[in-house]
């Protein structure tokens, strides 16, 4: 792996990765784990906003497709997740793959989809964080949290451009 990539992980995890950023970051690693939390907010969004319930439930399966295709995405790239003296692993992962981030794809796609069918901007809200705990637990490279992003934000917007339209045509 890329050592600038390494020195880039070592360096987040040097400046930030103290005992409150490091509970929050496992705190969000556990929320984003295969996508759980993402798919309950989508589910909650169905029983609460029983005029969209559709809706939600059509975003939370675009959430759990963005997650899939990650997981499509490893296994095809199979990049092993950092292994470096310099880098400390702090929680454990189902897999040994690391690109792209599964937590960025989902967490990514939830943030589009559930920001448009909400009207909020939650995209600057919830990626970033979630992409900076994936580094903060040395669990990804940069460039695993960055293409996961785009590749859950692509498949939200997909996924937001259809129920746009569909709600047109209803």
């Amino acid at each position: 792996m890329s050592t600038q990539e390494t020195a880039a992980l070592s360096e987040v995890q040097r400046r930030i990765a103290k005992p409150p950023v490091v509970k929050a970051a496992k705190a969000m690693s556990f929320f984003g784990e295969h996508a759980a939390g993402w798919l309950a907010i989508g589910a909650l969004g169905a029983v609460v906003d029983r005029k969209r319930r559709r809706q939600w439930l059509v975003g939370a399966a675009g959430v759990a497709a963005a997650h899939g295709a990650s997981i499509a995405v490893k296994r095809v790239v199979r990049r092993p997740r950092p292994d470096s003296p310099d880098v400390e692993i702090l929680v454990g992962t189902p897999s040994k793959l690391s690109f792209p981030s599964s937590h960025a794809t989902s967490t990514a796609a939830a943030a589009v989809i559930y920001g448009g069918l909400t009207g909020k901007r939650l995209t600057p809200l919830l990626v970033p964080p979630m992409l900076l705990s994936r580094l903060v637990l040395g669990v990804h490279y940069p460039t695993d949290v960055l293409a996961g992003s785009v590749l859950g934000a692509t498949i939200g917007a997909g996924v937001s451009r259809w129920l746009r339209k569909s709600e047109r045509s209803e």
